[in-house]
């Protein structure tokens, strides 16, 4: 895990798995092998860390990625608040788990953006919440994949 430059530790090739840690569910998203583009994969339903970790874990080895990217929820005016710790105290309980690269990306607004398309796309409010945080997830990592293109 890196903290000054967050996506230098990310290999050159593979698909990355993005991941949005909320409180009750985990939103994960995948890259294609290319990383041109993130695709929402599921919704985990929290329960204990171990069986979340597991679940990850699984995902991992189904779609042969190589790095992950954790969304990390700042507060607006860019501080580190307890959901930030928290996001934190996660990736350093999975990352010997997984032994792969675990980066972070500001996740400021990620959720209202993705429910602000759903609404548009006039998605039904029970609808938008079985998806709100696997499209987050992809949205999250969409943002680490455009900033990891050469320019």
């Amino acid at each position: 895990m890196t903290e000054d430059n967050p996506l230098s530790a990310i290999p050159d090739r593979g698909k990355i798995m993005g991941l949005d840690l909320g409180t009750k569910t985990i939103g994960v998203a995948i890259s294609d092998g290319m990383r041109y583009s993130a695709t929402p994969l599921e919704t985990i339903k929290r329960t204990k860390f171990t069986q979340d970790a597991e679940r990850i874990i699984e995902l991992i080895g189904q779609n042969q990625v190589v790095a992950v990217i954790l969304g990390l929820p700042l507060n607006m005016d860019g501080s580190e608040g307890p959901r930030v710790q928290s996001t934190r105290a996660f990736a350093r309980n999975l990352a010997p788990k997984i032994n792969l690269p675990i980066a972070f990306w500001d996740e400021r607004l990620s959720t209202s953006a993705v429910t602000r398309m759903m609404i548009e796309a006039d998605l039904r409010r029970d609808r938008r919440a079985e998806v709100v945080d696997k499209l987050a997830a992809s949205y999250i990592l969409q943002g680490a994949l455009d900033r990891l293109r050469p320019r």
